[in-house]
Formats: structure tokens, C-alpha cells, sequence
């Protein structure tokens, strides 16, 4: 077809880089000892590269170079220890899944073409160039273990258990905030309660079947979900003039089981509880369309589960149409009337039901509408705002995005590490460290929005975000439990559990995202303090946003963890209330994330609450939280962490003497219900403040149900191994000088027995008391440091509880001994005990390298204390 090329070729037949490469290495490690000509040829993908050097791809990217043409055959392979100890590298990469080795689409060039160190035709993405042109053999560091994000790419679709039908429909809401407040519901005392009629006397119009309930678990996820048709499970309407309202929840985060026609526009619906479990339903998400302008319909959810609710005391349902959002840029608004919170009437005998209840007329005919308990936000919503961090030029310099894990159906967990690059490496070691993260339960999308506010800021080019980008380290997990928000899940993963009562867990399989959560903290302490934790969480029963804390147990920073929550009251005072604020650890609540990383070592470890209704403080008393005042509490986190961490401690020690006063005023309110008196001067600091405060449970969502079934047998096994391996595990091997301080013990404790075994023991009394003069002046000499630095006497002591005599006595009595013994039998080799202490005074201790900023966790008499040490000399016989 082109024999211009053949002709070409034949005469011209160059050699494959690739090929020449992986024969000269095999060949040097002796793996291959074929004839040359046994290698495939390559020639005609040679000759395009030569002719078109443009399709010549560079690295893993796929992303195309100019090149300057240059004759292949003047090309040589460099193959000193350079090359050789760069393929090693790689190689050595590879196996530890840091790097995978890849050929380019439309390309016969794979990544060991770079290693052509001498040619200025071939470059690399992987060896570095200096500004002339030059290679230096040095690869550049790894790329990330997971790839996140492609720029061109689509993102990663969300996985489905395979129970699970979705609707092929991408649904997309837009952003909107109300000019004016949105109240609360004002109950006028006419509020109608419809008696439950269920589908005996009503018609079925929407209901899930196979949905995975308690006794199932789950198996596999696909993306898309259940495999084959997608069914309609909508009524069939029969003709224009059919009003009948068409239900739909198969999309993420959707969560409605059945609706039920019960009059001509009345409906029963009824929540899927959270998959693989039978109970909390509170979130719901669902879709309506067919609607009617000037009809007014009443919806009623019938099993509920919460006894008590904000539906009671004014928070409205949230309303979303597609038409007003085309024609007017509307989104999310609180909508309903006529709204009620009850019991069911209906006892099926095994748990107890609430129902809640509203009106509303929709704004157009033939319209598209969604209702929801809170404004969504799903995972789909967190991939298209990573992906918009990821592909901004300046955020992502500071803001690396990593994956931490897969959860149980395999979607990424996604983790932000958010701070400027240091100068130093000193500057970059004194970074304390803040962590933060959301959406540990699915339902609670506040925590998402709060969330949200919190990055829009510290990515921002404010000088305030700048200085804590400085000064902090931020490590960020958006979205804790990615399956349950996907499925619509209000409280559990796919493990049919709450993952805030299991944050002690062993099961990594089981709970991915909490383990390497945890797992991730944990190694983060032991490179730097953690100044701060807080999980973002919503509220169903009370309103305003507060935080659940751990009292101190540590005199020293009483009352510390108090601070935060108190500046940040200040800073948001119309949203955030102190007094609503609980700082009592109870027993049902030690599987939490607070409590957890506070017996890890965080002092100021918090659970963040927001009401899923609204305000009662300030300016917005009475009024709905939107999306933007969720949003400007990120904000005011920022701006506390640095009122918290200000070099001036003004506000600090102004904020612990305000907590003091407020505490006080807390326990003579007790003992005034308590019908006591009490004179607290001097001793009210003693009360514990547990005692003082309620409980921080709520309904059954507090108690954790334990593992499930088909997991105990996996936990118990997995403890089984770790006791095993406890078992197995090895002594150490010990070294000489090991070996030597052992003896040295033994013989000292052995001439101790032996002395305790004399039986003049008012004749040994009397020696004891006679002290060589060298040992008394040298008792003066050093009293003090006997006092303050004794281990080894203490390990002496400690290895026998009958032995009572003093370090004095006991070490004139071993001199005494020693001597005697050196007096009667060969001498051997002889050591000194003395330990090495430095004698040098001009010794500084070395700076601290935290910045100015940073509390001293030393005090400073103990970082500055500079004595020599002088004990004793004890002779002692060693192994020869």
C-alpha cells in the first residue's frame, strides 16, 4: 500500500530502544542467552518515530512532546552504574506498588525507553533534567499509590450492592440561598392528625421489593447496581386527566420504600431503613412528578422511629422544583404546612412508630419535585468539588489528595492533606497537626456542608488561611462512609452498623474507613502533637450548633478543652451555643470517634453537632439554616483555631477564668435542686464535672448493637491469632552489654538474700551503722541527686518487695561484702558501675524548634536542668 516505505525499510532497518534494553539486561543477569535475532522486530514502529517524532509519548501521561529529530542509530545505551543502579530503583519501586510499569496507548515505547541517558531525542518525565539539558540519574519521587483524579477523565461511578436497582438518571441540584429568612412553623392548634389507613384500603403507587433488611448482609457492590432491566415501578398513568403523583428514590442518597395512595391527593409513605438492618429511618430523599398547582396534598411518613423531633417545635421539610430552578434559579426551600410530629396508631406488637405529617400546594403543573429532610449532598456532589480542587493549578500546590482506603462495596475514601510547603525541616517537624472529618453517618449531610465551608476558606487566598496553612498541618476526610450516603442510609454502613460506636475495632475488612482512619491518626501522633479532632455531625432533637467534648483528667490542663468551644461561641454567637455544649464521657459512647482519639492522647477531641433546623440565637432566632450558614461555620472554625493558637494569651487565659466563674454558677445551681449548702471555697475545683453534667444520649441511635452475626466468628478469630502470635513471639536476643547489666543484677540481689539470711542480724545492725568516712562525705556530696536519680536502685528494689533498707545502707553493705569476697577468692575482671554522666557545663539543652505560637509541653526548670550526677563506685565481678 506504501512502497515507498517498504523500499525504506529494507534498507533501513534500525533497532528497537526497548528491545536493545531489555537484552542487554537480561543478558548481564544471565536470564537470557537466545540469539539477537530471536527478539521481535520492531523497525516499522522505529521509522514512525523517526519520521514523526510528535507521536513519541513521555511518561505514564499519555501526554505528546516535540522532539529534535535525531538518527537512532547514533543513539547509545549508557549502561554503567548509573543505568544499572536507576533500573534498580525502578524495579525496586515497582515491587512495592509504588510505581507500575505501563506501556502508552499508540505507542511501542514503555517507560524503560527513558533510561537512554545520553540521548537528547528521548526524554523522560521520570529522570531529571537540569536547565541545560543535561541528565542527572536520579528518578523523581513516586507518584501516588492510588490516582485520584484523571483531568480528562470521567470520575469514578459510585458502586451499588448488587440488591440495590438505580435509575440511569444523573440528577443535579443547583446552589441557592433564600434573600429572606425562612421561619419556623407556627403551630395554630388546628393541625389535623390522619389516622393511618395503610394499603389494605389504599393504593400501592410506589414500593421497593427485594430490599436487604436485619438477617441479611451484604455480599458484592457493581457500579450501577442489580443487574438487568430496570424496572417501573411508578403506577401506569391513564391518560392526561390521571392526577396520580409518580414516586421515585433509585438514585444517590434516595430513600423511600413505598408510597400509598389513600385519598385523591393524600399519600402514606414508608422509609427503607438502613440497608441490612430493620431500623433507623429518619433521612428521606425522594422524587415526585405529575403534579397539580392548585391542588393541596398531604404527605404522611408513617414509621418513624424517634420519639422526639424538631418537626415538633417548627422545622419544616425541604421542597426542590426543577421548574423554578430552570426559569428562576430557585433551589432548596423549607416548605409545608400543617405540619405534625405523633405517635402511630398502628402497633404491630414489636417496635413503636411516629408519624410525620405536612400539606403543601406545588408551585406548577407537570412539574418535577423533590422533598428531603435536609439539603443533600452526595458523593457525587464531593467527586465533582475534589475534581475541581485537583485540576486548580494554585490549591493544589497545598492541598494533595490521596486516597485512604476503599470502603466495603470498593468507593474511594478520600483524604486531603492540606498545608504549605516548609522552608525547613525544622519548620515542617514543628507543624501541629488538625484533623477533621464528616459524614461517618450518611444521613447527617450538615457535617458535609459545614465541611464544605471549612475548605472553601482554607484553600482561599486569605491571609488567615495562608497563616494556617503555615502554621498547621490539615489532614481531612470528607466523607467517612461514602456506601451509606450512596444507598440513602440515614446512620450505618454496608456492614448493617453505626461506624461512631466501632472506632476500637479490629475487623479492618469489616470497617475499612474507621480502621485506617484510626490507623492514620495514630501514626500521625507519633510524627507530631494533634492539636485538634472534630467529626461533623447532625442533630435531630435539638436546635443551634454545639460540641460534644471529653473532660481532662489532667490537673494541669483543667478545664483546657472547654477553651474552643467557648471562642467559638464568641466568634458565631447567633449559631453556635455554649450551653448546649456536653463535655461528659459515658460508657455507651467509648466506641465513638471523640472518645476514642482522647484515650489516644488528642485533648481537644470533639464531635461537632448542627441542627438539621435552625437558630434560636441572636439576629437568626427562630429561622432555618441554610446551606450558606452552614458554610460560614467552617468558616469560624478557621477563625478560632486562630484565636485558640494566638502567641498572645489574652483571650485563652480571658476564656479559662469566664469557664471558672461559669462553672461555679453550674454547681450552686445543683446544690440548690439538690436542696443542699455548701461552702465552695477552695474545694469546688475537686468536684468531678461528670458528675455536674447530663447525659449526652438520645434515642436508641446511641446504643451500639454489636457486631453482627456472620462477624463475631471473624472477630473472635481474629483476637484468637493475636493471642497466638503474643505466644509465639520470641525473646530478643541480647546483646554482651545486655548480657553483663543482667549478671550485675542478679549478683546484686543474690548478695542481698544472702545478707538477709544472717542471723546476727543486731551485730549487722551496728556495721551498717558504722559507714566508711569516704561513704559519708560522699553521701553530703550527692544527697540530692540520690534522691532525684536512682533507677537502678529502684530496680533492685522493685525486683524484691521484702527488701527495706535504703540506697545509703544497701550500697555500703555490697562495698563491704565485695571486699570480704575480693579478700578470699580470685580476683576476675573487674568493671565500674558508675554511670557516664556528662561534666561539661558549657552543655546548652538543645532549642526548642516549635514556633513561638505553640504552648511548652515541658515546663522549662526540667528542659533547662543541667547537674552532674555522682555515684558510688560498685566493684563487680562480669563474665570474663
Amino acid at each position: 500500500m506504501f512502497p515507498a516505505l517498504e523500499t525504506e525499510l529494507k534498507q533501513e532497518t534500525l533497532p528497537d530502544p526497548y528491545e536493545d534494553f531489555m537484552y542487554h539486561h537480561l543478558q548481564y543477569y544471565g536470564y537470557f542467552k537466545a540469539q539477537r535475532g530471536s527478539l521481535p522486530n520492531s523497525a516499522t514502529h522505529q521509522h514512525v518515530w523517526k519520521n514523526n517524532p510528535r507521536y513519541l509519548l513521555s511518561g505514564s501521561f499519555g501526554e505528546r512532546e516535540d522532539v529534535i529529530p535525531d538518527p537512532l542509530q547514533k543513539e547509545k545505551l549508557l549502561w554503567p552504574t548509573c543505568l544499572c543502579s536507576a533500573v534498580h530503583r525502578q524495579l525496586e519501586a515497582v515491587s512495592r506498588g509504588i510505581r507500575r510499569p505501563s506501556r502508552p496507548e499508540n505507542s511501542n515505547c514503555f517507560p524503560g525507553d527513558s533510561l537512554m541517558l545520553g540521548s537528547s531525542l528521548l526524554k523522560s518525565r521520570q529522570l531529571l533534567h537540569d536547565e541545560f539539558g543535561e541528565v542527572n540519574p536520579c528518578l523523581r519521587e513516586p507518584r501516588d499509590l492510588f490516582a485520584a483524579f484523571s483531568s480528562s477523565g470521567p470520575l469514578q461511578a459510585p458502586r451499588w450492592p448488587i440488591e440495590c436497582e438505580v435509575i440511569k438518571e444523573n440528577l443535579h441540584h443547583i446552589e441557592w440561598v433564600p434573600p429572606q429568612p425562612e421561619y419556623f412553623y407556627q403551630p395554630t392548634g388546628n393541625e389535623k392528625l390522619p389516622e393511618i389507613v395503610g394499603e389494605e384500603k389504599g393504593t400501592v403507587v410506589y414500593q421497593l421489593d427485594s430490599v436487604p433488611t436485619e438477617g441479611s448482609y451484604f455480599t458484592s457492590s457493581r457500579v450501577g447496581g442489580k443487574r438487568g432491566i430496570i424496572r417501573e415501578l411508578a403506577v401506569t398513568l391513564q391518560g392526561p386527566e390521571d392526577n396520580t403523583l409518580l414516586f421515585e428514590s433509585r438514585f444517590e442518597s434516595g430513600n423511600l420504600q413505598k408510597a400509598v395512595r389513600v385519598d385523591t391527593y393524600e399519600y402514606e409513605l414508608t422509609l427503607r431503613t438502613d440497608l441490612y438492618t430493620n431500623k433507623h429511618t429518619q433521612w428521606f430523599y425522594f422524587r415526585v412528578q405529575n403534579t397539580r398547582k392548585d391542588a393541596t396534598y398531604r404527605f404522611t411518613i408513617v414509621n418513624l422511629l424517634k420519639p422526639k423531633s424538631l418537626y415538633t417545635i417548627g422545622m419544616k421539610p425541604l421542597m426542590y422544583s426543577q421548574l423554578d430552578a430552570s426559569t428562576h434559579n430557585i433551589g432548596w426551600r423549607r416548605e409545608g404546612n400543617e405540619i405534625r410530629y405523633y405517635k402511630n396508631n398502628r402497633d404491630d406488637g414489636r417496635q413503636l412508630f411516629y408519624c410525620l405529617t405536612w400539606t403543601i400546594q406545588f408551585p406548577h403543573d407537570q412539574d418535577t419535585c423533590f422533598f428531603a429532610h435536609f439539603y443533600p449532598y452526595t458523593y457525587t456532589d464531593l467527586q465533582c468539588y475534589l475534581l475541581s480542587v485537583a485540576n486548580n493549578p494554585v490549591q493544589s500546590q497545598f492541598c494533595k489528595l490521596r486516597t485512604l482506603c476503599r470502603s466495603l462495596a470498593g468507593n474511594t475514601v478520600y483524604l486531603l492533606t492540606i498545608t504549605n510547603p516548609a522552608r525547613t525541616p525544622q519548620e515542617a517537624a514543628a507543624k501541629k497537626a488538625v484533623v477533621l472529618s464528616a459524614r461517618v453517618h450518611p444521613g447527617e449531610s450538615n457535617g458535609s456542608w459545614i465541611m464544605k465551608g471549612f475548605l472553601d476558606f482554607i484553600l482561599s487566598n486569605s491571609p488567615d488561611a495562608q497563616l494556617l496553612r503555615d502554621i498547621f498541618i490539615f489532614k481531612v476526610v470528607p466523607m467517612l462512609n461514602p456506601d451509606g450516603v450512596i444507598v440513602g442510609n440515614y446512620r450505618c454502613s454496608l456492614a448493617g452498623r453505626d461506624l461512631n460506636r466501632h472506632y476500637k475495632t479490629i475487623l479492618k475488612e469489616s470497617f475499612p474507613c474507621i480502621w485506617y482512619t484510626r490507623n492514620m491518626i495514630k501514626r500521625l501522633l507519633e510524627e507530631r502533637e494533634v492539636l485538634l479532632y472534630c467529626d461533623f455531625h447532625g442533630h435531630s432533637r435539638k436546635n443551634n450548633i454545639f460540641l460534644y467534648g471529653c473532660n481532662s483528667n489532667d490537673r494541669k490542663y483543667w478545664l483546657h478543652e472547654r477553651v474552643f468551644p467557648l471562642m467559638l461561641s464568641k466568634n458565631a454567637p447567633d449559631k453556635f451555643s455554649f450551653h448546649s455544649c456536653n463535655f461528659k464521657v459515658q460508657k455507651c459512647k467509648e466506641g465513638t470517634g471523640r472518645v476514642v482519639m482522647w484515650r489516644m492522647g488528642i485533648l481537644n477531641s470533639y464531635t461537632m453537632e448542627s441542627t438539621f433546623g435552625g437558630s434560636t440565637l441572636g439576629h437568626k432566632r427562630d429561622t432555618h439554616f441554610t446551606t450558606e450558614d452552614l458554610k460560614s461555620l467552617g468558616y469560624h472554625v478557621c477563625d478560632t483555631l486562630l484565636d485558640f493558637c494566638d502567641p498572645d494569651r489574652t483571650k485563652f487565659m480571658q476564656c479559662l477564668a469566664e469557664l471558672k466563674e461559669l462553672l461555679q454558677q453550674e454547681i450552686h445551681k445543683k446544690f440548690n435542686e439538690l436542696g443542699q449548702d455548701m461552702d465552695l471555697e477552695g474545694s469546688w475545683s475537686d468536684i468531678s464535672l461528670s458528675d455536674i453534667e447530663s447525659s449526652t444520649s438520645g434515642s436508641d441511635s446511641s446504643l451500639s448493637d454489636g457486631l453482627p452475626l456472620h462477624l463475631l466468628n471473624i472477630a473472635h478469630e481474629v483476637n484468637q491469632k493475636k493471642k497466638m502470635c503474643k505466644k509465639k513471639k520470641k525473646k530478643p536476643l541480647q546483646t554482651r552489654k545486655q548480657r553483663n547489666e543482667q549478671y550485675q543484677k542478679n549478683n546484686l540481689m543474690r548478695e542481698l538474700k544472702l545478707t538477709e539470711d544472717v542471723p546476727e542480724r543486731a551485730g549487722f545492725a551496728s556495721t551498717l551503722r558504722k559507714q566508711p568516712t569516704f561513704f559519708r562525705n560522699s553521701e553530703n556530696a550527692s544527697s540530692s541527686t540520690m534522691r532525684n536519680d536512682k533507677p537502678r536502685l529502684n530496680e533492685l528494689r522493685g525486683r524484691d518487695k521484702g527488701t527495706s533498707l535504703d540506697p545509703s545502707k544497701m550500697a555500703s553493705l555490697i562495698l563491704t561484702k565485695n571486699k570480704e569476697r575480693m579478700q578470699t577468692e580470685k580476683p576476675g575482671f573487674i568493671v565500674s558501675c558508675s554511670p557516664k554522666r556528662s561534666t561539661n557545663p558549657s552543655q546548652e539543652p538543645v532549642p526548642d524548634m516549635k514556633p513561638n505560637w505553640s504552648r511548652n509541653r515541658y515546663p522549662a526548670t526540667r528542659r533547662g536542668r543541667a547537674t552532674m550526677t555522682v555515684y558510688p563506685s560498685l566493684h563487680i565481678y562480669t563474665y570474663p
